[in-house]
């Protein structure tokens, strides 16, 4: 085909393509934003005006498309948009709805006994949701209390750039008998602080729902760049609960085979529980663990056992474990032979730094040591600092963790050598964002 002829054939073809019309662009004000609501097609933009909401955010059978979302959001970032809490329901409701994305508005739950934002159990399923740059507080009236929940099958959705403080539990996907999957998600750089129970939990799942669209193939589940601190605030046993929890996935069927990608995140503080808890299959990688009060990482059956799992470029300190893989006992002996629990390239420091059986090239030591390797350990937030003040370096095989995304890269985005353990490559540059729980993990630069 001469050059003549190929664009002509590309002519032909562009004009034969559907065009997408701009959607509608609406101003809404609390007189008037719920009538706008119900008339949002695919494309459309609600800006809604500085203000208080006081009827709440219904997303109800909204839809729109993967090239033309509903936008929700504010008309002036500056100047949030205030929804308060009402009695008897959740501030943002989302039923049946898909392709919607909210943004930069202030949930206050006023101490109420309702979520900030729920996808319903009523529903039938909610996908391709995004939600992001959300301010959410005073939604602690009790551990059941969620800012974000998800009570129907639910997936492809985006949780992003979120502050939720002194919530029941901050983050909570799946229903709490293992139905109403929450698959294929992405939860990045979100502020959770000072939960009375988990920061972030990922319910374990039964068999898969049969529901038109969701994902049945391999899918991955991506938590990154994320803060998780339960330093204050946090419930005391019976009650009290990890920063993060995961569950197992389907244990046949589709949805076996998916994983937690669980990299770049600050895990700070727990009085009473371990930083991370979970099971199933799960790469957990360049993250920093800080425990002042007991353990760090506890993998061990909760609703049924580890499966693959590959722990590796991560620095803990903890005054207790700081990487536990509970060996197998009585029947599940047999459950777990065929799966591999690997603990490599960590940076250790704690009293008991790692109790596994698969152990490879990590760099352990007392916590009372710490800072003979780390730059400023002992620090607060804001002015912590774990890089190293020497490379970390240690001798393993990256053959198995070259399967996860970013792996080559630190906790601050810099490129590794390949033989240094810990979060961080040793870089003699200004870290890329020092841990904080007064700011959300920076967007621009470094991390992929």
């Amino acid at each position: 085909m001469n050059y003549a002829m190929h664009r002509w054939v590309v002519a032909l073809v562009l004009c034969l393509l559907p065009v997408l019309a701009p959607g509608a662009d609406y101003s809404a004000t609390p007189a008037n934003y719920r009538a706008l609501l119900k008339q949002l097609a695919p494309g459309d933009v609600l800006r809604l005006q500085p203000g208080t909401y006081r009827r709440g955010l219904p997303i109800h059978k909204l839809n729109g498309t993967s090239g033309q979302p509903i936008i929700i959001t504010a008309a002036d970032d500056a100047r949030r948009p205030l929804f308060i809490g009402r009695p008897n329901h959740n501030s943002v409701s989302i039923l049946n709805s898909s392709h919607v994305e909210i943004s930069d508005l202030i949930l206050d739950g006023r101490g109420l006994p309702v979520d900030a934002v729920k996808a319903e159990g009523h529903a039938d399923w909610a996908h391709h949701i995004t939600l992001e740059n959300l301010r959410i507080v005073n939604h602690g009236h009790n551990q059941q209390i969620v800012g974000i929940s998800t009570k129907c099958p639910a997936w492809n959705w985006v949780v992003r750039g979120n502050v939720i403080i002194g919530a029941g539990t901050g983050l909570y996907f799946g229903n709490s008998d293992g139905s109403d999957a929450f698959v294929a998600g992405l939860i990045e750089r979100n502020l959770v602080l000072d939960t009375l129970g988990y920061n972030l939990q990922v319910k374990h799942q039964l068999k898969r729902e049969d529901v038109p669209g969701m994902p049945r193939g391999d899918a991955q589940t991506i938590i990154r760049h994320n803060v998780f601190s339960k330093l204050r605030g946090g419930s005391e046993p019976p009650m009290a609960r990890p920063n993060v929890l995961v569950g197992h996935w389907p244990l046949s069927g589709p949805g076996e085979h998916d994983r937690y990608l669980i990299y770049g995140n600050f895990f700070y503080q727990n009085p009473t529980e371990a930083l991370f808890q979970g099971e199933g299959n799960i790469g957990l990688y360049n993250n920093l663990f800080v425990n002042d009060f007991g353990d760090a990482v506890h993998i061990q059956p909760h609703n049924d056992i580890p499966r693959r799992m590959d722990i590796f470029f991560n620095t803990v300190l903890s005054a207790g474990t700081g990487i536990r893989v509970l060996p197998p006992q009585g029947e599940l002996v047999e459950l777990m032979t065929p799966y591999t629990q690997r603990v490599t390239a960590n940076a250790v420091f704690a009293p008991q730094p790692i109790e596994a059986n698969e152990v490879r090239g990590n760099v352990t030591a007392s916590l009372s040591v710490v800072g003979a390797y780390l730059r400023q350990p002992l620090m607060p937030p804001g002015e912590l600092d774990l890089r190293p003040l020497q490379p970390l370096q240690a001798e393993f095989d990256t053959t198995r963790l070259r399967r996860y995304p970013a792996w080559n890269r630190d906790f601050d985005g810099v490129p590794r050598r390949g033989d240094e353990a810990g979060a961080y490559a040793s870089a003699p540059a200004p870290a890329h964002w020092p841990p904080d729980l007064r700011r959300k993990p920076r967007a621009d630069g470094g991390f992929p």
